[in-house]
């Protein structure tokens, strides 16, 4: 499947209200949105290594620590890269940010203007 040269990828959580109003800024970034919620379309764990590339980022960088399932599930306990690739596949709710894709380049979208980086 062909992507439209300007297709901007927003990975988001809706029941994060943050996330929800990133949605409109990624539409000022491109015309053409390909929205992926994270909680009904799972990501695999290659699907995350890729996007950690492309963040250059560790899977632990994208998560909400101060979330009560990081702190009973995840916290003080030692994970290899392969453990926190699933962590992030298996809790998708804990992911702080959205992340938006677009030509190889990725943001995680701690601020409306990390999205503004890809244009």
């Amino acid at each position: 499947m062909k992507a439209h040269p300007n297709e901007l990828f927003f990975y988001y959580n809706p029941s994060h209200s943050v996330d929800k109003q990133m949605r409109a800024y990624a539409k000022t970034v491109s015309n053409h949105v390909n929205e992926i919620n994270m909680e009904k379309e799972p990501i695999t764990t290659t699907g995350w290594r890729s996007i950690l590339d492309m963040l250059n980022l560790r899977p632990k960088d994208l998560l909400n620590r101060a979330h009560p399932d990081y702190q009973t599930k995840i916290a003080g306990k030692t994970w290899d890269e392969d453990s926190w690739l699933t962590i992030l596949t298996k809790f998708p709710h804990l992911i702080k940010a959205p992340i938006a894709i677009k030509k190889n380049k990725a943001v995680l979208c701690l601020t409306p203007n990390n999205i503004l980086e890809l244009d």
